[in-house]
């Protein structure tokens, strides 16, 4: 299994504090060598090099990772991504591209994903995974984990993620006079009118989507 840039430099990390300081740094260190933001993106590239049995690490130990594979280049000589190009978001549930569905079905507080900023626009937030079909003209699919931009304010024509009585859907917003109107990108389904009494609110706007392999 091929690694990353990232990883490969993590790996030389590694192997490098050993030989000069007899343990492996920290996940924390880690992150903060390669300019993350968060532990969790060093966790995420320390479970890729396990998986790749570039290391081995030692359970209940706080800095029991052992190097397997030898780095092919020291860590200075390997080119990175800017700090700032990576992020790391939460998939906090699933949306419904569909009928709305419940906003904290498929909730796992531990479920993070690893992405280049540069997939989306703006920058989001959160991730939610997708069911349904509804917004495959956007070339919103099933499966597919949607970037949100958390924020309340959205102009018609764009496409939001939005709660509705206590549900949550994917859907392009339509802003009229006497009506707001939910609708979606696949002939197949009817928009959906929001009532004047309806517990009605934008969680954020829609920046991009990743494919997971499938």
């Amino acid at each position: 299994m091929a690694l990353t840039e990232t990883q490969a430099a993590i790996l030389a990390l590694i192997a490098e504090r050993i030989e000069a300081d007899g343990l492996p740094p920290s996940q924390t260190e880690i992150a903060r060598a390669l300019g993350f933001r968060s532990v969790r993106a060093a966790q995420y590239h320390l479970d890729a090099l396990e998986a790749a049995g570039a290391i081995e690490r030692l359970p209940g130990r706080a800095r029991g990772i052992r190097v397997l594979q030898a780095p092919a280049r020291k860590q200075a000589e390997l080119e990175l991504p800017a700090a700032h190009e990576a992020l790391v978001l939460p998939v906090l549930g699933r949306v419904a591209a569909g009928a709305p569905i419940g906003a904290a079905a498929g909730y796992d507080p531990d479920r993070t994903v690893l992405l280049d900023r540069a997939l989306f626009m703006p920058a989001p937030d959160y991730l939610l995974e997708v069911r349904g079909d509804s917004m495959r003209d956007d070339g919103i699919l099933e499966g597919d984990l949607i970037g949100v931009h958390r924020t309340a304010d959205a102009r018609s024509g764009q496409t939001v993620v939005a709660r509705i009585d206590g549900e949550i859907t994917v859907k392009r917003l339509q802003i009229g006079r006497e009506r707001i109107r939910l609708l979606p990108r696949n002939p197949d389904y009817a928009p959906i009118d929001v009532p004047a009494d309806a517990d009605f609110a934008i969680e954020g706007l829609y920046c991009g989507l990743v494919r997971p392999n499938r």
